[in-house]
């Protein structure tokens, strides 16, 4: 089982399994991290002002695969653009996931374009996606 995580903050194996169906066990899995480069507000994002938001999701990228490899799942991370759909789609030209699990917040702590929607991204992409619990 191929799993794609996007995810906009670190997280965990116990987050990760706490997602998935019961007869998915994420240490049988290769699991991909995606952390988009969201952008706090609409104004950094159309003033192209992505470092801070690309050194962010870089070390949520590099901190989630570290804690998840230390509960022995396999994992990577990339960081990926600052729209969360471009940075799926990108992520699926090299690695072709089997199921795609959103960890993206919600309500007022959400980040711009951080709404991703798991019905879209199924309909786009042909993977079944999931909103992970809060």
């Amino acid at each position: 089982m191929k799993l794609l995580v996007l995810t906009s903050d670190p997280l965990d194996a116990h987050r990760l399994r706490a997602a998935l169906p019961q007869d998915i066990d994420p240490q049988q899995a290769e699991v991909m991290i995606v952390a988009p480069a969201l952008q706090e507000s609409p104004v950094k994002f159309w003033l192209s002002d992505a470092d801070d938001a690309i050194a962010r999701a870089r070390a949520v990228g590099e901190e989630t695969a570290s804690r998840l490899s230390g509960e022995g799942i396999r994992a990577e991370a990339d960081t990926g653009e600052s729209d969360p759909y471009q940075a799926i789609q990108d992520a699926l030209q090299t690695f072709p996931a089997d199921r795609i699990i959103l960890f993206t917040r919600g309500g007022e702590h959400e980040r711009y374009r951080e709404d991703v929607d798991p019905r879209e991204v199924s309909e786009r992409f042909g993977v079944p996606a999931q909103k992970a619990p809060s």
